[in-house]
């Protein structure tokens, strides 16, 4: 598919040129672009080789942890030496299928310089466009924005390897739909605070079970016991 015919496409079927809801100094700006992702990308090919590097996995909705997290232990044995290098801000796709993402799960590296991924299922590619912020694509993958777009081209049980079988020009061919880069900073810093107080806040009722389990320990006597180590004073 040509860029001028994703861009037609685009527009009809996602229906944006300007969103419903603008921060207020960006209301007379300009309407949102409408590019592709081979446009904006390019594709990671770099092997790790005999260079050592934290080797990460992709857990659907997490994003990328490292195998020892998500094992106990690294599992690339020999076949590391063609792990894909990643460095910080670059993105890796999971074709595996999950229950919360069929289509897969694409996540930016945030935490680490540079990591190692396994090359059997993944795609890596990396922001080279400087108009375009890493951080509000990031968003977009989150939200299974690349899902809506492949699964029309995905081959209903088709696999390859254990992982979503499609031709990989469908990938590069995504149109990615966003505003000029200001405001494409200010809408990540935004979301980014939101996710920020609602850790905050998850980590405060965390505490608060915990505080409720204490009590109520105290609150019952033990047992063998008659009364408890707490009462209220009347």
């Amino acid at each position: 598919m040509k860029i001028d015919n994703i861009k037609n496409s685009s527009k009809k079927s996602l229906c944006i040129n300007i969103p419903a809801l603008r921060f207020p100094e960006f209301k007379n700006s300009p309407s949102w672009n409408i590019t592709n992702l081979g446009e904006i990308s390019s594709m990671i090919k770099e092997k790790a080789g005999k260079n050592k590097y934290i080797s990460m996995s992709v857990i659907s909705g997490l994003g990328l942890i490292p195998q020892t997290e998500k094992f106990g232990k690294e599992i690339a044995g020999d076949s590391y030496k063609n792990y894909i290098v990643i460095r910080k801000y670059d993105f890796a796709y999971n074709k595996s299928a999950t229950k919360q993402f069929p289509e897969g799960f694409i996540s930016m590296l945030n935490d680490y310089d540079i990591a190692a991924v396994p090359n059997s299922i993944f795609i890596c590619f990396r922001i080279t466009d400087k108009n375009y912020y890493p951080n509000i694509l990031n968003y977009l993958f989150y939200n299974n924005y690349h899902g809506y777009w492949l699964r029309k081209y995905i081959e209903i049980g088709g696999r390859a390897h254990g992982s979503l079988n499609f031709d990989i020009k469908h990938l590069w061919d995504m149109p990615i739909i966003l505003p000029t880069l200001p405001e494409q900073q200010k809408i990540a810093s935004f979301l980014t605070t939101a996710d920020e107080l609602i850790d905050a806040e998850r980590r405060k009722l965390e505490a608060l079970k915990k505080y409720k389990k204490g009590l109520m320990q105290k609150l019952f006597p033990r047992d063998g016991e008659k009364v408890p180590e707490m009462r209220f004073p009347e």
